[in-house]
């Protein structure tokens, strides 16, 4: 058995465990006295599970990732035809860190985990019931490669010989003999339409939904901008684009402050993850205390603030504060683009000038 936490996506395997590992035990509180009896030993042994949880305490239900599923849920129903039609796609195109590859993961365990329960483990037929593949492309992806990643998932044993053609016949044999009826394609911007070989996984793409009986969530970044829904067609050539009928684009928003609701939703998120932090000197509203400070940290984006966060609680239990605030939270470093917009952000912020100008900076 694999050890918990450490399996990929892009493997059966991995994703049954991600599928179907029950949510991780909360530490127990201790209030600082209780934590300061406790043993050398102890203490190290609480604070690593308490490392952990900091790292993985669950998803949180923000206004994006819950507007996202309802329009999966929307597309997957929609995609009931017999095999003789062509079945639409969605793909999740936003800025980096704001949770795209997290939505569609969540949602295809959702539905994975749905699947099973009503139709069962087996097939028909006595094979694997596999709902859901999902596999990640990488800068050189190329035609046969990506036939192989999709054999890779369901462990077929001739994904290390065969030209692409043969492994698309595996892949496709996989896929029906699993009764698959999900595939989720993350990296997608990794294609590069410019390219001769490129174009032709673009191609590929659109093969495979004519000819699996799946619903294609694909996960990208900057897709408008690099003209992937023209299929690389320029001018009054881009009409011919399939890609841009097929494809339901689906973006994702960072937080703003910019609007009463803007700053609700941001002050939930706060209010959420502060009912998740095991620290001892933990009180209500050292989070939300926050509010301004940590958007002009993270800049609204969900990837950075859970970085802050974690960093955060892990410098809070090694350095025996127990507790978040804004001389701990200086101490750490985010990722660049985070640094970037920091000053321009806290301009704003002072002088009550943030306008959406300035969320589209961060």
């Amino acid at each position: 058995m694999s050890t918990p936490g450490l399996f990929s996506l892009s493997r059966k395997e991995g994703w049954n465990q991600y599928v179907n590992t029950p949510p991780r035990q909360r530490p127990e509180m201790l209030a600082r006295a209780q934590l300061n009896a406790l043993g050398e030993d102890a203490r190290e042994d609480y604070n690593d599970r308490r490392h952990d949880w900091h790292a993985n305490f669950g998803i949180i239900q923000t206004p994006q990732l819950a507007s996202l599923h309802e329009e999966l849920d929307q597309i997957v129903a929609s995609n009931r035809q017999d095999g003789d039609r062509i079945r639409s796609a969605a793909v999740i195109d936003a800025l980096p860190g704001l949770g795209k590859t997290t939505i569609a993961n969540l949602y295809g365990r959702t539905y994975d985990r749905q699947q099973r329960r009503r139709l069962g483990a087996v097939t028909a037929e006595g094979n694997e019931r596999v709902p859901v593949f999902r596999v990640g492309l990488t800068s050189n992806t190329t035609l046969r490669t990506l036939n192989r990643m999709i054999c890779e998932f369901y462990g077929h044993p001739a994904t290390d010989r065969g030209s692409a053609a043969a492994l698309a016949s595996h892949a496709l044999d996989c896929v029906l003999s699993c009764d698959t009826r999900l595939g989720i394609i993350d990296d997608i911007h990794f294609i590069d339409l410019d390219r001769k070989e490129g174009l032709a996984v673009s191609n590929h793409l659109k093969w495979l939904a004519n000819e699996l009986p799946v619903t294609f969530v694909y996960v990208g970044v900057g897709l408008a901008e690099r003209r992937f829904f023209a299929d690389g067609l320029t001018g009054k050539n881009t009409v011919l684009a399939q890609t841009a009928r097929r494809w339901t684009r689906l973006g994702v928003d960072p937080f703003h402050l910019t609007s009463d609701q803007g700053r609700q939703h941001w002050r939930s998120l706060l209010k959420a993850s502060e009912r998740q932090l095991v620290l001892a000197e933990h009180r209500p509203g050292m989070l939300t205390d926050l509010a301004d400070y940590l958007f002009e940290r993270t800049s609204g984006h969900i990837g950075s603030y859970f970085t802050l966060l974690m960093r955060g609680c892990y410098r809070a239990i090694r350095g025996r504060t127990e507790a978040l605030n804004r001389d701990l939270l200086d101490q750490v470093r985010l990722d660049e683009a985070s640094e970037q917009a920091r000053k321009q952000l806290a301009a704003a912020l002072a002088h009550g000038t943030l306008s959406s100008k300035s969320k589209v900076a961060s």
